[in-house]
């Protein structure tokens, strides 16, 4: 990597990390709001639309509707609720396209660090820019940083080690690296995993492969939706665009909040509809407790939405089977069960989850001393103490990642106002007293347990939970006094009280 190429760095007012869905949203609101401020968007990949650009694998598609899983200022106008990728990736495209945001991607560049200076209010970032001669290193200051970038490694999977994989004859695939034009036509696949993923793979590969195979060490929740909304095709044959998308986002939001309560309050009797539900569709009870009803309760972990029940219509066409059981050993046949049989295969794929990154793996410093993430706390999901001007987009886990993800843009568009109007240039928050800490992601999914350690604490109480209750957060969210938790960041590197 060569050295930087300029010693005055460029300066902008806002720098944006990632051009996913979050990213370009968050330059939409920016643009709205403070028309006046420079922006760039920093994309370490080659093209925009994060997830819904990475993941190539077949069937690829949200497990949210689009209504709230979309913009609330651009309405969604397909036809199916639950969209495949690449209508997903068209529908980001397009929103940058038409609001002018593509301009201000650079693609290739990659953030690997980013030093606050307190004396001069800025951040300086370390850029890795791939170029056609390689790795080059450059600067960049600005004075806010907005990661973006989500919460999970693009440049890895979670892929742990099997015993024996190295004796396998077939190909081993992981979804989140899908070569492109693999034939698996007329072969034997097995799925191991029993996440989103897997369960959307199953049924779009069972069409075209001998036989696919879903291999889960335990069940998980999973429910059957329609893939269409008929009560949404309705109100848009009645009411204007604009009108429809409110009045179908604010259903689907209520609906979703309400079936997320109803399982937490009343979780026998939401284990009780679902393995119902299931055993109507499967007709098969024995099937559904041996291999769909976990020991967990629903939402525990997030659950597993397949449009109009095609994971299980797969199952009940003798395309798809679902084994529960652990892997003793690959062989070259196949893999070889703690039962003791054998399931052969021309193709293994791994849906064995992602791997978490804290904000897309930037290193934090702030006045030379380190960050310690796991040492922070998130004031409103958004900013962190010990870190001024920098916020993070998370998105809710029980409910469309895009609903708190706005909010969030919102929210941080209102800080800067804030500190134009105070005349502040750097702002950190900063708790009145102690708090009690949890997890920031509170759930039991493998893929957070794995990684959660490593990443910020949400506090014991408002506004320093990570809430997942769009309702709440939308009610109060812009509504937050931010002169009882945000303090000015004085040239001495100490946070001075208002």
């Amino acid at each position: 990597m060569s050295d930087a190429t300029s010693v005055t760095a460029e300066h902008l007012d806002v720098v944006i990390v990632g051009a996913g869905l979050s990213g370009i949203g968050a330059a939409y609101r920016l643009q709205a709001e403070h028309p006046g401020r420079s922006y760039a968007i920093l994309e370490s990949r080659a093209a925009l639309g994060g997830t819904w650009d990475l993941f190539r694998y077949p069937g690829v598609r949200s497990d949210s509707d689009m209504f709230t899983l979309g913009y609330p200022f651009k309405p969604w106008r397909d036809a199916k609720s639950i969209a495949d990728g690449p209508s997903i990736l068209r529908y980001i495209e397009d929103t940058a396209k038409e609001n002018g945001i593509d301009r201000h991607i650079r693609f290739d560049t990659k953030v690997t660090a980013a030093q606050w200076d307190s004396a001069a209010s800025h951040w300086t970032l370390t850029l890795a820019v791939r170029t056609a001669d390689g790795l080059e290193e450059r600067t960049l200051t600005c004075g806010f940083l907005y990661s973006c970038a989500g919460y999970y490694n693009y440049e890895h999977g979670h892929e742990p080690v099997f015993p024996g994989i190295e004796d396998f004859a077939g190909q081993v695939v992981h979804p989140q690296f899908w070569p492109e034009n693999l034939d698996y036509a007329g072969k034997k696949v097995v799925v191991i995993g029993s996440g989103a993923t897997a369960v959307t793979l199953v049924p779009a590969m069972a069409g075209e492969a001998a036989q696919v195979t879903m291999l889960q060490r335990s069940p998980t929740w999973i429910s059957a939706v329609p893939g269409r909304d008929k009560i949404a095709d309705r109100l848009r044959e009645l009411l204007p665009p604009e009108l429809a998308h409110r009045v179908i986002r604010s259903k689907n939001i209520l609906f979703n909040l309400g079936f997320y309560q109803y399982c937490r309050r009343r979780p026998e009797s939401a284990r009780k509809m679902l393995t119902g539900l299931t055993t109507r569709i499967l007709k098969d009870e024995s099937l559904v407790a041996e291999h769909f009803t976990p020991t967990y309760n629903p939402w525990d972990q997030r659950l597993c939405a397949v449009p109009d029940a095609d994971f299980f219509k797969a199952m009940r066409k003798g395309k798809a089977e679902v084994v529960t059981d652990h892997i003793d050993t690959f062989v070259p046949e196949g893999i070889r069960l703690k039962s003791g049989r054998v399931l052969e295969a021309d193709i293994v794929i791994t849906a064995t989850g992602l791997q978490l990154l804290a904000f897309g793996g930037i290193g934090l410093t702030v006045d030379g001393a380190p960050v310690d993430l796991s040492e922070q706390f998130v004031w409103q999901g958004t900013m962190m103490t010990g870190v001024p001007n920098f916020a993070v987009c998370i998105g809710y886990t029980n409910a469309s990642w895009t609903l708190r993800a706005d909010l969030t843009s919102r929210l941080v568009c209102k800080v800067l106002a804030y500190m134009d109007r105070e005349g502040y240039s750097a702002v950190v928050p900063q708790p009145e007293r102690v708090l009690g800490e949890r997890p920031l992601l509170d759930l039991a999914s493998g893929y957070v347990q794995r990684s959660i350690a490593e990443f910020p604490r949400q506090g014991d109480r408002h506004p320093w939970q990570v809430r997942q209750n769009y309702l709440l957060d939308s009610a109060t969210t812009m509504r937050t006094d931010l002169r009882k938790t945000l303090r000015p960041v004085v040239a001495d590197k100490t946070p001075a009280r208002v």
